[in-house]
C-alpha cells in the first residue's frame, strides 16, 4: 500500500512537470513565459542545486554516470526545444508511446512477458489516452516528432537505468549534476545559431518549482520505486500521466470538464489500475 501511495505521488509530480512546462513554454492565453533552453537550464541546475543541498556537494560531484546523465539531459532537452513546436496532444501521445516502446524493451530483454491482465489494463489505458487527446492531435513536422522520441527514449532510458539504483537520493543528485552540465555546454552553441527572448520573472518561478520539486524531488522518488516495480509495472504505471495532467489543466487551468474527458479519465486510469494492480507473475519481487 505504501509504495502504491508513493507511486500516486510520483506520478502527479510527473503530470505537475507536464503542467508547469505547458504553463511557462506556452503561456495562459498565448504568451509564452519562458524559451525552451532557458527553462530547461534553469529547471536542471534549480533540481541539482537542491539535490546537492540535501546529500552534500562532495558525494554529488564525486560520480557522475555518464548513460544516466545524457539520458536525462536528453529527455529535458529535446522534450522543451520539441513542445513548443508541437500540438501537446501529438507531443504526449508520441513522447509516452518512445517511453512504453523503451521501457517494455527493456522489460522483454531482462525476461518480463506481459501477461493477459497487463495486455487488457494496457489496451483501455491506450484506447482512453488516444479519446482524452484526440481534439489536439495533428500531423507534427519530422524535426518535432525526431526530438519528441528522442525526448522518450532519454526517459526511458533513464528509468531503466534506475532499476539498479543503490542510493536513489545520492544518484539523483549526481544525475542532475552531469545532466546540468551537458545542457550548460550544449546550450551555448544552441543559443548562438537559435537566440532565445530573455525568460521571465514567472517563467523562472515555473522553472524553479519545476526543476526543484517535481523533478528533482519527485524523480528520487521514482529511483526509490524502480527497485520495487519491474520494467513493464513502472513503464504501464506512466500511461497514467496525461490524464493526471489534463485534471491539472481543469484545476488551475480553469478547462472545462466535458463526458468526454470523465470517459476518457476512467478508461485510463482504470486501465492502468487494472494493468499494475498485482505484481507482475514473470517476474517476482
Amino acid at each position: 500500500m505504501r509504495a502504491l501511495l508513493l507511486l500516486a505521488l510520483t506520478l502527479v509530480a510527473f503530470a505537475a512537470n507536464s503542467v508547469l512546462a505547458r504553463i511557462a513554454l506556452k503561456g495562459i492565453e498565448g504568451e509564452a513565459y519562458a524559451s525552451p533552453m532557458g527553462f530547461t537550464l534553469i529547471r536542471l541546475v534549480s533540481g541539482a542545486i537542491v539535490l546537492i543541498a540535501i546529500v552534500g556537494i562532495r558525494p554529488a560531484i564525486s560520480k557522475i554516470m555518464p548513460m544516466r546523465a545524457l539520458a536525462l539531459g536528453l529527455y529535458a532537452l529535446c522534450f522543451s526545444i520539441s513542445y513548443v513546436m508541437i500540438d501537446a496532444g501529438t507531443g504526449a501521445l508520441i513522447l509516452f508511446g518512445a517511453v512504453q516502446l523503451t521501457m517494455l524493451s527493456g522489460g522483454f530483454m531482462a525476461g518480463e512477458r506481459l501477461n493477459m491482465r497487463q495486455i487488457i489494463g494496457a489496451s483501455l489505458a491506450i484506447f482512453g489516452l488516444i479519446v482524452l487527446l484526440r481534439p489536439a492531435i495533428s500531423t507534427p513536422s519530422a524535426q518535432a516528432a525526431i526530438l519528441m522520441i528522442i525526448s522518450g527514449i532519454g526517459w526511458g532510458v533513464y528509468s531503466l537505468q534506475g532499476r539498479a539504483s543503490a542510493n536513489p537520493r545520492l544518484e539523483t543528485a549526481q544525475n542532475f549534476v552531469g545532466a546540468s552540465v551537458l545542457a550548460i555546454m550544449f546550450s551555448i552553441p544552441y543559443l548562438i545559431l537559435n537566440p532565445e527572448p530573455q525568460i521571465t520573472s514567472v517563467g523562472i518561478g515555473l522553472a524553479v518549482t519545476s526543476g526543484a520539486v517535481t523533478s528533482g524531488l519527485g524523480y528520487v522518488l521514482w529511483y526509490y520505486l524502480l527497485q520495487k516495480l519491474t520494467a513493464t509495472r513502472a513503464a504501464l504505471s506512466q500511461l497514467s500521466v496525461p490524464a493526471i495532467a489534463a485534471l491539472g489543466g481543469v484545476i488551475f487551468l480553469a478547462e472545462p470538464v466535458t463526458p468526454l474527458f470523465i470517459l476518457a479519465s476512467v478508461l485510463v486510469l482504470g486501465g492502468v489500475a487494472i494493468a499494475i494492480a498485482m505484481p507482475n507473475s514473470s517476474k517476482a519481487r
